[in-house]
């Protein structure tokens, strides 16, 4: 009697039985979920929504006090010879200031001449301050007239750098180069995952298969997450980790299927007992795959970061869209193509592939290597992911700072500029204080003690700006840190002194009056104490819903537990090599950064769920088969090599699919962008090789049966695991029967 047919056998039949329905539906969803996105848009993460702690109530406590909160904007003017004192200096600055005054849009502009604080240390440099009223996020259209202004006062001042930067100047600069980035990492994601597919398939068809599906799944999550960013507003990385995911999976998914169906057609079974056998069992894999990467990430909700949220919930909406074209649309295309899928045929790749299921011949060597001196392939594969991951205890995490982008852009430069000669002007601290009326004579005098106090410290500077809401029950008091660098120890030490001794003793001390700060540096400080709280219950999350899918699939306790030791190690291994090339700045003149001396704040926890779910992909591709094979009678260690040898071809595409599209992001302009791409990279590729062609087979071989080895109190379990045709099913071996009762 055939066991009865798993979820992804019924849907792959049902997509095979109405072919027609299956991938008009697929389109319309596509075609529905992309209009749908545009029309709606996507709500954007605000600052007031990304806050965490007391940096983030502040910063609620600021939008709803209906500040009437203007773009601000500098120039920098500086002379390597002249100082303010000199007439020619001051000739500039009054030209600078009548420019500015004049064009559109541009409000309440300070002089150097006439407000303190705006001339630096040396006397070389000097800022012009001013603000664009209305909506901070349109800043970007208002500052054009301004920028015209300060360009031609550059063109009449040759002999002086005068150059702008400011909340609308720098949106402007960088919206169209991370724009320019994300389309360029589309165009290129493209074409490398063809040819890698072409080189997979030898044939054009099989090759564009997967990736059309792919990158119809990725555009369908895009406007998917746009409707969904109305309810939780989407971040500015989550629209690119969607692209990064979205290939990998959506190309691995369709990889494995489309692999084994060929495998099947290679062993005599006619077309439709191919694609019923490969739905039963490689759709199934595809399908547990799919469910541990939605289970892993779905960790990120448990952040109580908004950033990690939202990233958590494109990444999600990526990951279904990938399960559900591989289960669905891709059976119902191979049906009506057959054996029509191998058509555009390219000779030379045809023959360098070999034939479906054919073994590979250096995976071939490395695994009867592997396989006859398992103790030593273990114990040397574990020593050099071991060595790989001692770095990674020195890992400290920063927030992504405007100086993280690359000096290549010239905005960037002009902020370094004023950081060098005005510190902490760009990245003040921001005092927001609260009352039932903030312009009493009590609070009015308590807000100088504070900027007094403060500047007293020698940690925090001038100048010191103070803005009331209209309803005279918030004050914002801006006050420069002192430090070139917002996540400093100096900047840490100064948030401090402001926090616990300065605010107490002076606006503290007024009755009814509450006084909370925020701004970088204490966004930064906040975002770090809220991993340290939550980062143990997301990984014990991520560990125990894992270990229990693995269960439930493979009903064995030693399958899981190794499962995540070996992921624990791809991971770390990881984490080594992004402290390395990143935060010791090994890879900076390479991949063309600035060592911030860290690892922006959301990269590891983003990397540790991403990593676990998308290493369980190979994992659970290979062991599926393994049991497959052990389930028909063969040994487990003739399983595992016969099984490895078979889809070490597929692993290896699979995985060059993700490391090319993960090293694209690499090269992107984003500091954050580029860490997770790389992070991602280095990781799949140890998976594919040290982990699952090493280790996996070693461990197995060493353990034998009791791989398969189960409590017989927990012989309740429901079983879950990938069945196999039942023309192929034999007896099962004894040791693994008595192990699973």
């Amino acid at each position: 009697m055939s066991p009865p047919p798993n979820f992804a056998a019924r849907a792959g039949r049902w997509s095979a039985a109405h072919w027609k329905t299956a991938t008009i539906g697929w389109l319309v969803f596509v075609a529905v979920a992309i209009l749908a996105g545009s029309a709606a848009g996507t709500r954007a993460l605000t600052q007031s929504d990304s806050g965490n702690g007391e940096s983030g109530r502040a910063l609620v406590t600021l939008a709803k006090a209906g500040f009437q909160q203007p773009a601000s904007e500098t120039v920098l003017i500086q002379s390597d010879t002249l100082t303010p004192s000199d007439p020619r200096f001051r000739a500039v600055i009054r030209n600078v200031v009548g420019a500015v005054s004049t064009a559109a849009h541009v409000a309440n502009v300070r002089s150097p001449l006439d407000t303190a604080g705006q001339i630096s240390a040396d006397s070389h440099s000097a800022i012009v301050r001013f603000d664009l009223p209305g909506k901070t996020a349109t800043a970007k259209d208002r500052v054009v007239p301004a920028l015209a202004a300060v360009d031609a006062a550059q063109r009449a001042y040759p002999d002086f750098s005068i150059r702008e930067a400011g909340d609308g100047s720098a949106d402007r600069a960088l919206s169209k180069r991370l724009s320019d980035d994300f389309t360029r990492a589309e165009r290129l994601a493209l074409p490398i995952t063809l040819a890698i597919m072409l080189l997979a398939f030898g044939a054009l068809v099989a090759a564009g298969l997967p990736v059309l599906l792919a990158f119809s799944g990725v555009f369908a999550a895009i406007g998917v997450s746009g409707l969904l960013s109305h309810v939780l507003a989407a971040a500015d990385a989550t629209k690119s980790v969607i692209l990064l995911v979205g290939m990998a999976v959506g190309v691995d998914y369709s990889l494995f299927y489309l692999k084994r169906e060929r495998e099947e057609r290679a062993a005599g079974h006619d077309p439709h007992d191919a694609l019923m056998r490969t739905a039963a069992t490689s759709g199934e894999a595809v399908l547990i795959s799919g469910a541990t990467v939605l289970v892993a990430v779905a960790g990120m909700l448990l952040s109580g970061d908004p950033t990690f949220k939202s990233i958590g919930v494109g990444t999600m909406v990526v990951v279904a869209c990938a399960i559900v074209g591989s289960l669905t649309v891709l059976p119902a295309v191979m049906h009506k193509l057959g054996d029509r899928v191998e058509r555009g045929r390219i000779p030379l790749l045809s023959r360098l592939r070999g034939a479906p299921g054919a073994e590979s011949r250096l995976w071939g060597a490395v695994l009867d290597v592997v396989l006859r001196r398992p103790v030593a392939s273990a114990a040397l594969a574990t020593g050099v992911l071991v060595a790989a991951t001692v770095p990674a205890f020195s890992l400290q995490t920063k927030f992504l700072s405007f100086n993280d982008l690359p000096h290549s852009i010239p905005i960037v430069r002009t902020v370094a500029n004023l950081n060098r000669a005005f510190p902490g002007t760009t990245v003040p601290a921001v005092v927001v204080i609260k009352a039932p009326n903030v312009n009493t004579d009590r609070i009015r005098s308590a807000i100088v003690d504070l900027r007094d106090s403060a500047v007293a410290t020698g940690r925090l500077t001038l100048p010191v700006d103070v803005a009331r809401n209209p309803a005279g029950t918030v004050a914002r008091v801006t006050i420069p840190i002192k430090t070139r660098d917002s996540r400093s120890r100096a900047a840490y030490a100064a948030l401090r002194t402001l926090r616990t001794k300065i605010i107490p003793s002076t606006i503290g001390a007024v009755p009814g009056a509450t006084a909370e700060v925020t701004g970088e540096t204490a966004g930064n400080e906040d975002f770090n104490t809220l991993l340290s709280v939550r980062l143990p219950i997301v990984f014990a999350f991520v560990l125990g819903f894992a270990f229990l899918l693995l269960l439930l699939t493979f009903r064995s306790i030693v399958i899981p537990l190794k499962a995540i030791l070996l992921n624990l190690l791809s991971v770390g291994a990881a984490y080594g090599f992004l402290v390395a090339t990143f935060q010791w700045g090994w890879g900076e003149s390479i991949l063309g950064f600035q060592s911030t001396g860290g690892i922006t704040s959301w990269v590891p926890p983003f990397l540790f769920v991403v990593l676990f779910g998308l290493s369980m992909d190979y994992h659970v591709f290979i062991l599926s088969r393994v049991r497959e094979l052990v389930l028909g009678g063969t040994p487990t260690q003739d399983a595992v090599s016969r099984s490895i040898r078979q889809t070490a071809g597929t692993v290896t595409a699979a995985a060059i699919v993700m490391v090319a599209v993960f090293s694209i992001f690499a090269t992107l302009s984003q500091l954050d962008l580029k860490q997770a791409g790389f992070g991602l990279a280095v990781a799949i590729l140890l998976d594919a090789t040290l982990i699952r062609g090493v280790l996996l087979p070693a461990t197995m071989t060493l353990l034998g049966e009791w791989n398969w080895y189960l409590p017989r109190w927990l012989g309740w379990l429901p079983q879950l695991q990938v069945p196999i045709p039942a023309t192929s099913a034999k007896a099962v071996p004894a040791a693994v029967g008595a192990a699973g009762k």
